[in-house]
């Protein structure tokens, strides 16, 4: 089911939603170079690490929720916001696969994924509508793997924070990979639906 927005959208860049998003992605490459650190004889890092993706949480939280409540959804808003979460996703897909504490298949099922969406929405544009817009269950994917992705950074340790961390971190790890396929599901069948329509008008 979409997310269906009613509210009047605004075409101003600079609003507080907007500077939040920004700040995500420019956390980005932050998070990126904290969490290989290691990989290039430098200290580790991880508590960093996890601040900055924690700080990325909040803000995501943040700029939808104010968004709404100022009325202040705009175009480029609709953009950023899923643009920093797939980035986020993509980072520390591929941080925590350099450093081998996610294993090379789950990487390769969550990468399919992003590859299919990509395809759907270059079929889109080919026949002149925009992206898909977030789905709940989308959503609900992203939250369950960017709780996933702390916990299993967490876990490279010892002890018994570690191996906590670890269970619940392989749990939300499950459930966000089958929730983030079955979204995309959604969506190839929502876009085929668009252009078998398209098809028929014409």
């Amino acid at each position: 089911m979409e997310v269906q927005e009613t509210r009047v959208q605004t075409d101003r860049v600079l609003t507080i939603p907007n500077i939040l998003s920004m700040a995500r992605l420019a956390g980005v490459p932050l998070f990126l170079w904290l969490i290989l650190r290691p990989e290039f004889g430098g200290p580790k890092s991880d508590g960093w690490a996890l601040l900055v993706l924690m700080l990325s949480g909040v803000t995501d939280y943040l700029d939808g929720k104010l968004a709404r409540r100022w009325n202040q959804i705009s175009s480029l808003g609709r953009l950023l916001d899923p643009a920093a979460d797939r980035l986020y996703i993509l980072s520390t897909l591929v941080g925590l696969t350099w450093r081998e504490i996610l294993p090379l298949w789950l990487t390769a099922a969550l990468l399919a994924r992003e590859a299919m969406l990509l395809v759907m929405v270059w079929i889109l544009r080919r026949h002149g509508y925009p992206p898909p817009q977030v789905n709940f269950l989308g959503k609900a994917a992203t939250f369950n793997l960017m709780c996933a992705f702390p916990l299993l950074l967490l876990s490279d340790g010892s002890g018994w924070l570690a191996s906590l961390a670890a269970v619940f971190g392989w749990a939300f790890a499950g459930w966000g990979t089958t929730l983030y396929w079955w979204a995309g599901i959604l969506y190839v069948v929502q876009v085929r639906r668009l252009v078998k329509a398209d098809i028929t008008a014409d």
